[in-house]
């Protein structure tokens, strides 16, 4: 595996066991559990993991997810540590540092911002550059249900356009703070938004991300 997906795997995998499998998660609905469980058929599971973006196999996911959530809480961890099968397809050399170093960094955050007394990750140059240039690559497709124009801007100027549009609302922060926010988790991102007042309340609540 690549340094930064098995790194963020790892990180993941020690907020999963230090919280417990009944703590809450940033994604809706989801104890640490069940987040557990969707990391491993994400990787393990590719008859059932179509169903996280194609409607119709939703309910042969959900059952599936299910049945790995039922599992020891241990074993299900040690299935995220070992990584992907070798005949996943996560497992083709380089698949996992492509699909994986953004999706481990955020549920990462999923499970630690949901919990009390929580403080913000301070990340190195290196993987906040390694975030950002993910973001700048997938902007568009996470923002496209954007209600207004959307910009995501680093401290240092460097922009993204997630939605074209008027008006435009400017979110500023660090990589990793950016790829929460227009991944949906707007509420625990810590960013600062410009624009119109109306459009800025809009684009929080929105439902964006994948």
């Amino acid at each position: 595996m690549s340094n930064h997906a098995r790194r963020e795997r790892l990180l993941l995998v020690d907020l999963l066991e230090s919280a417990g499998p009944d703590a809450p998660t940033l994604c809706k609905g989801w104890t640490t559990r069940d987040l557990a469980a969707h990391v491993v058929v994400r990787e393990r599971r590719p008859d059932a993991a179509g169903g996280i973006m194609i409607k119709p196999l939703a309910g042969r996911l959900a059952k599936i997810q299910g049945e790995f959530a039922a599992k020891p809480y241990p074993e299900l961890l040690e299935l995220i540590r070992t990584g992907p099968p070798r005949l996943s397809l996560f497992g083709i050399p380089g698949a996992d540092e492509l699909a994986n170093t953004v999706e481990f960094f955020v549920h990462g955050e999923d499970v630690r911002r949901a919990q009390d007394g929580w403080a913000p990750r301070v990340l190195d140059p290196e993987f906040a550059d390694v975030l950002w240039r993910r973001l700048a690559q997938s902007a568009s497709m996470n923002g496209r249900r954007s209600p207004s124009g959307l910009v995501l801007r680093r401290p240092d100027g460097q922009t993204a356009v997630a939605r074209k549009g008027a008006p435009v609302v400017t979110v500023t922060g660090e990589p990793g703070e950016l790829l929460l926010f227009v991944m949906g988790r707007q509420d625990q991102a810590q960013v600062e938004l410009e624009g119109d007042k109306e459009a800025v309340d809009r684009v929080q609540t929105a439902e964006l991300g994948m």
